[in-house]
């Protein structure tokens, strides 16, 4: 008796791994392709942040939720995969302190206040090189190296991907490529989706000295601990596509990364590095049914939570394609919704 073709994950973001992972954690056989690329996961902080990223964007007390769903996933997620997930407290410092710390109560955020100081334990944090790697090596011999150039649909929601000149049978598809063009054979509804992402640089800088031990935010740059070190972000450049370091935005960074700090600007050694990541019109993942096409997935444009909702996108694109009842959030993510 012959099996049935994997389920086939095109791209090795986080979104992608997350997905893969949720799925062979069912027993579904999975492929993911991955390009072998520094992708917009890698050039991340890694915050599991969903109240200062509620209260930063001015969120609605729905969209609060969600992502408050998505860091709830964190813990049992971080101990079947091996990723280290850090719970410790995450502060905003200096000015517009009375509005974070305002949007933060009303959205029922934990909360304490000292001085121009808001601190939450309600955002955590990964180090996304760490995670990453945890989650490759728990996918294993699923992981392809390569890049995907072009599908055919075939019938029954059959799918075959092209590798390279390699052609491989599957028995769905998962587009995970963030802010990346739709490749070819892609169905047209699906493509005009994807291709309608927003691209969004983003530049951040790493340091080899240890500047904080936790998370401080204020305006116009964070310091996260990372590693032996720390890191410096992060912009957010609509419409860019190119990730080329900007000398003149990391001397910015830098200028408002030491007043978080409260300190003197003194020299420092930093790798300066950005990412393309993708983003919808409503701010929120494609996550579920691609709009035309069967056994057809989308898992992208998580605009700059893609770390934060990771494992909640593969657990609705695995129960779509189980064909379980979607959850709130999953129905909330559904491509469908535009």
């Amino acid at each position: 008796m012959t099996s049935s073709p994997p389920i086939m994950i095109v791209g090795a973001g986080v979104l992608g791994l997350c997905t893969a992972f949720a799925l062979k954690q069912r027993g579904h056989a999975v492929r993911l392709v991955d390009p072998g690329r520094p992708n917009a996961s890698v050039v991340a902080a890694g915050m599991i942040a969903p109240a200062m990223e509620s209260a930063i964007d001015d969120l609605s007390p729905d969209q609060a939720r969600l992502l408050k769903d998505g860091r709830d996933l964190w813990p049992a997620f971080a101990r079947e995969s091996g990723i280290v997930l850090m719970r410790r407290p995450a502060e905003w410092r200096g000015g517009e302190a009375d509005r974070i710390g305002a949007r933060l109560a009303a959205l029922g955020f934990d909360l304490t206040r000292d001085g121009d100081r808001v601190i939450t334990t309600d955002d955590w944090q990964v180090e996304p090189g760490q995670a990453m790697a945890a989650l490759k090596a728990a996918l294993g011999e699923a992981l392809i190296a390569g890049e995907a150039a072009e599908v055919e649909a075939g019938a029954a929601g059959a799918w075959r991907l092209r590798v390279g000149e390699r052609w491989i049978a599957a028995s769905g598809l998962v587009v995970a490529t963030g802010a990346a063009p739709a490749f070819e054979g892609l169905p047209p509804a699906t493509r005009a989706q994807i291709d309608a992402i927003q691209p969004i640089r983003g530049q951040i800088g790493v340091a080899r000295a240890a500047l904080t031990d936790q998370v401080k935010r204020g305006p116009g740059a964070y310091v996260a601990p990372m590693g032996s070190g720390a890191v410096v972000g992060a912009t957010m450049e609509p419409g860019r596509r190119d990730t080329a370091p900007d000398t003149q935005t990391g001397r910015r960074l830098l200028e408002a990364a030491w007043r978080v700090l409260g300190r003197s600007p003194q020299p420092l050694e930093v790798d300066w590095r950005a990412g393309v990541r993708g983003a919808t019109a409503d701010g929120l993942p494609l996550a579920g049914p691609a709009p035309d096409g069967e056994r057809l997935f989308l898992a992208l444009a998580p605009r700059r939570n893609g770390w934060l909702l990771g494992p909640l996108v593969g657990s609705a694109v695995a129960d779509w394609i189980e064909g379980r009842t979607p959850s709130p959030d999953a129905r909330a993510l559904d491509p469908r919704r535009f």
